[in-house]
């Protein structure tokens, strides 16, 4: 197999690699050996591990986005600060690295006022607009923090970052909500919640309290809670990001499952929207970010 270079997306839990022929994917291979539990000398070990076989005599490019670029991971890349394309500048050089590859690191955004940062989000939202020239409106990038980005003229002009799913998460696993939720899912439930907190925000730490009580009281099933508490926390996240998305083109990138779930609650309140591939974002964005590196080569 001769590739030409690899794209990686390196998040906090997980590593994923492609090898790359230009814009087309040749063989990928992945890992939970994200940055969270790396020190800065295993990233290379780490990295081997799934490439090795694609290297040869002649050292590849490695284009990496995501967490890889924390001031914990393997170089800190630094921010580029908003308004900006999402990647106005070559990816950082990984020094040092086995001769085989080089490595180099996309930078995120950052955002003086109200304070707050994307790493691996730029990446999608650069692959995005490739494929959608002088696309304004708001891109939602849904997943453990949530990212409502507003791009007008190929630039992010804005972003706010929601830990909506991380609370789901600690509520869910580690609150006196986990004797009450469960897995599966109902439909019904969570468009119910996602309305009610959309409507009334300041009432959702009580809510939240009335899944346990549902369950004690009434049996409520764990599946239904599971779909409320959902429905309760994206419903305040939409609250707060009304601003953003009423009225507006919307573009949802994340996770297969997760994107339906934003587009059920987002489809009741009238909004139009559209489902990107976040793969296909991710490669798309990289592959930017690789003529970037080689045109400062």
């Amino acid at each position: 197999m001769s590739i030409e270079w690899i794209a990686a997306d390196w998040g906090t839990s997980h590593l994923r690699v492609w090898a790359m022929q230009g814009s087309h994917v040749l063989d990928q291979a992945d890992s939970d050996k994200g940055m969270g539990s790396l020190t800065r000398g295993a990233f290379q070990d780490a990295l081997l591990e799934l490439i090795e076989d694609w290297l040869g005599a002649e050292p590849v490019d490695v284009v990496a986005c995501g967490m890889v670029g924390a001031r914990q991971g393997w170089v800190e890349a630094p921010y580029s600060a908003v308004p900006s394309v999402p990647v106005p500048r070559a990816p950082i050089r990984v020094p040092g690295t086995d001769p085989r590859f080089r490595a180099f690191v996309v930078p995120g955004l950052k955002q003086a006022n109200p304070p707050d940062v994307m790493r691996g989000e730029e990446t999608q939202i650069a692959g995005y607009l490739a494929g959608y020239k002088n696309w304004d409106g708001v891109i939602c990038l849904p997943g453990t923090h949530t990212k409502w980005v507003q791009v007008s003229a190929g630039e992010v002009v804005s972003f706010r970052t929601f830990m909506t799913g991380e609370m789901f998460s600690l509520l869910s696993g580690h609150s006196v909500l986990r004797h009450s939720v469960g897995e599966g899912w109902d439909d019904a439930a969570f468009a119910e919640a996602a309305a009610d907190a959309l409507s009334k925000p300041e009432q959702m730490a009580a809510r939240l309290f009335g899944l346990r009580a549902a369950d004690l009281l009434n049996g409520q099933d764990a599946s239904v809670a599971r779909a409320r508490l959902s429905g309760f926390l994206i419903g305040a996240e939409l609250a707060a990001t009304r601003p953003y998305w009423l009225g507006q083109q919307i573009a949802i990138i994340g996770a297969e499952g997760l994107s339906d779930v934003y587009g059920h609650a987002l489809k009741q309140q009238g909004a139009f929207f559209e489902i990107a591939d976040s793969t296909n974002t991710t490669l798309a964005g990289l592959h930017q970010a690789r003529n970037l590196t080689r045109q400062t080569a």
